[in-house]
This record gives C-alpha cells, structure tokens and sequence, in this order.
C-alpha cells in the first residue's frame, strides 16, 4: 500500500520562512503525477518503487510501491534501501573539488601526474600528458563507456573488475576514441581513475574517503558502498529481472569492484534527500555542509563544459559530473543511474529549491518486462516541466520578482 505525502520527520530542518510551503497547483500537479507513476509501476510489473519530493530541504512527499522482496514479503516503505548506481559519480566529483579547494590538484592537471599506468593508452590525438582531470569528470576525455569491455555473460564472469590489476591490464589495449574535451561521451573508467587520484592524494581507500568528508558530514548514516552492513540487511531491496514473462531476482548485495568510485553507492531515499538539501544550499539538523563543499564549488560544478543535445526537458549539456538541462534560461541538474536491476534518477532546480528522487528495483531484459528507463524518462518530463516551474515561480515572488 502506498505511503501517500509521508512527512519524513528524521530530515527536520532549519530554514528559511518559506520552507515546506507548496505553492499553488503544486499538490494536485504532484498528486497527477504520483497517479501516474503508480498505474505504471503496476501495469509495467515493476516489483518496487519509490519517488519523493524534496522542498527546502525537506523530504515533503513520499510514495512506495510494491515489494522490496518478494521471497521475505517485505514492502518497500521509507527505510527501503537502494542501489543508486552511476548516481555514485557525483560523490566522486565532490571528492575531487575537496582535494582541489584544499591545494592538492588542479583540475587542469594531467591524469597522467596521478595515474601514471595511464601513458599506456594508445592516444593518436597527442600526448597523455594533454587529457585533465576536468575532462574526466566532465565526459570528454576520449576513452570507451565501458569498464569491462570483453564480457560474453558467461556466470563466472565478475560484473565488472574487481581488482586495479585487472583494470591495468587492459590499459596497453585502450585507446582514445576521440578528441580530448571535443565532445560528450559517457565513459565509466574515466570516472574510476578519478576515483584512484582521491585515494592516492587522500591516503585513504575510496569507500573511507568518501564516507569521513561526505557521509558524515551530510548525516547519510545509512549510505554505504556494495556489501550491506548485516544491521542494514533487513532493509534492503533486491533488485529483479524480467525476461519471457519470468521474474528473477538478482540477489541483495553484488560486488562493484574497482568500479565502486563509479556506481557503488546504497543508500535509502532519506539519506539522498539530505544529498539534495545540500546540494540545494538548504541546511539540516546535524549536518556540517561547510565542511563537504563551499556552494561558489558547488556551482562551478553546475556549469558546462560540453554541450550534450536536446531533450524533453531543456538543451542538455555536461558540467563537471553533473546533467545540466536549460530550458527558457532556468536550470535543472542531475543524474540518474543503471545497474543490475535498479534505475534510479535525482533531479533539483537550484533556485527554485526543489528536487526529485526516484528508484526502481526492477529492469526488463525483453518485450515482456518493463521498459522501465522509458518510465522513468516520462516521470522526469511532467516533474521538470510542470511541477518545478511552479517552485520556480515562488522564488520568484519572494524575491520580488528579480
């Protein structure tokens, strides 16, 4: 049974006189949408589900669908913890401005100067030397999408490396595909080799890294990389696949490997609600903000370095880590993931001061499972193009109209 326009009392805030306060049309605009979303989830035959809002920080709205897992008859509620896959990007990002906003990098600086295995690859387009870290973490670097690049499904096949070795490996039979910092071109090894410069400049492994100078900070108390605690366990979501009318669950915990900077992140929505507050500039209840990432950072991040193409929901472009879309000059900035079984997005306009969250544990692999990547696209259209202009519209009238 769904969860309909649940408060979640643990993301108390405090903030300004606006906070909570939906503007007009919003609830019905969102309960439309919520209408939406729940006859999908169910005729699409998606196992479990979530969507909130976040609204000055606060996580004002919350619906769950479906079951967390079916063997055990659990529900997805509040505490559901998810996979939230290439979403995990972003937090790698964040590291990388730390240690730039701390003096030990530039983002201008080569790959090379950190990953030295790197000067292996075969570049026709110049030096190793000339492709940045601002490239990696904006998509333009020039290497493959993917990590694992030889897999034929074979079950003793790890679903990506799981060792740097193995990843060394393939670097003398890697190539640039493009241009340096020419185009967009999503690649998952650009970002796991950003992941190796943090723990080489911060002394710590990467899941530690980013547990003491994000996690805590923000008071993600039930974020964590790949294995579930045991005390978590009982909270999290497996994930299933549907192929020739059969579901198959894919298990509780899978190993991310080497790739964890890439796609390793599990959390439950409240603890990404408190990403989006930060990310938003609005401040909870036991959180040091100040101590992750000062906001003129933030929105450095939030500004192109690649234009990507159209969409739905505004000319998209990427910044550094982030999806930015711009639509009758407003912003929208984000990222969704993909993995195994769960597809999940965040979304936020960060002068309107609302945000999205959205989470499925279920992927169809042919015509008789869900087209859940479709679903979730037409979701993030009516979110970005109707209810967030409303917000937008609020902001406008408290600051007078500028």
């Amino acid at each position: 049974m769904p969860h309909r326009f649940l408060a979640v009392l643990a993301v108390a805030l405090m903030v300004n006189p606006l906070s909570g306060q939906a503007p007009p049309g919003a609830d019905s605009v969102w309960t439309d949408i919520v209408s939406q979303w729940q006859t999908a989830v169910t005729e699409e035959g998606i196992v479990g589900a979530s969507l909130g809002l976040v609204v000055d920080g606060a996580l004002t709205k919350l619906e769950t669908r479906g079951s967390a897992n079916l063997s055990e008859g659990r529900p997805v509620d509040p505490s559901t913890i998810y996979h939230w896959a290439s979403i995990t990007k972003t937090f790698t990002a964040i590291g990388i401005m730390q240690l730039r906003d701390r003096g030990l990098l530039r983002l201008d600086d080569p790959i090379v100067k950190y990953v030295p295995e790197l000067r292996d690859v075969h570049n026709e387009y110049g030096s190793m030397e000339d492709i940045t870290i601002r490239q990696l973490m904006s998509h333009s670097a020039g290497f493959r999408a993917g990590t694992w690049p030889w897999g034929t499904g074979e079950d003793w096949q790890p679903h990506e490396p799981t060792e740097w070795s193995q990843l060394v490996a393939m670097i003398p039979y890697t190539q640039i595909e493009f241009e340096p910092g020419s185009k967009f071109s999503y690649s998952n090894p650009g970002i796991i080799f950003l992941g190796k410069v943090i723990e080489k400049l911060s002394g710590d492994v990467y899941e530690a890294y980013i547990d003491k100078n994000i996690f805590r900070p923000l008071g993600m108390r039930r974020a964590y990389f790949d294995m579930t605690p045991w005390g978590l366990l009982r909270f999290r979501s497996n994930h299933y696949f549907v192929e020739e009318g059969r579901v198959t669950p894919g298990g509780l915990d899978f190993n991310t490997g080497i790739t964890v900077a890439n796609g390793g992140l599990n959390a439950p929505v409240d603890d990404m609600a408190r990403y989006l507050a930060f990310l938003m500039g609005s401040r909870l209840d036991g959180s040091d903000y100040d101590a992750v990432l000062g906001r003129s950072s933030l929105t450095e991040m939030w500004k192109t370095v690649v234009p990507i193409g159209d969409t739905p929901w505004g000319a998209s472009s990427m910044g550094l880590s982030y999806f930015l879309y711009e639509k009758d000059g407003n912003q929208i900035v984000g990222h969704t993931g993909g993995q195994r079984g769960f597809i999940s997005f965040i979304y936020f306009d960060p002068i309107a001061n609302v945000g999205a969250i959205s989470a499925f544990n279920t992927l169809g692999l042919d015509d008789t499972g869900p087209d859940t990547r479709r679903m979730q696209g037409e979701i993030t259209e009516r979110l970005v193009n109707e209810l967030f202009p409303l917000f937008r519209d609020r902001a406008a009238a408290a600051s007078g109209g500028r």
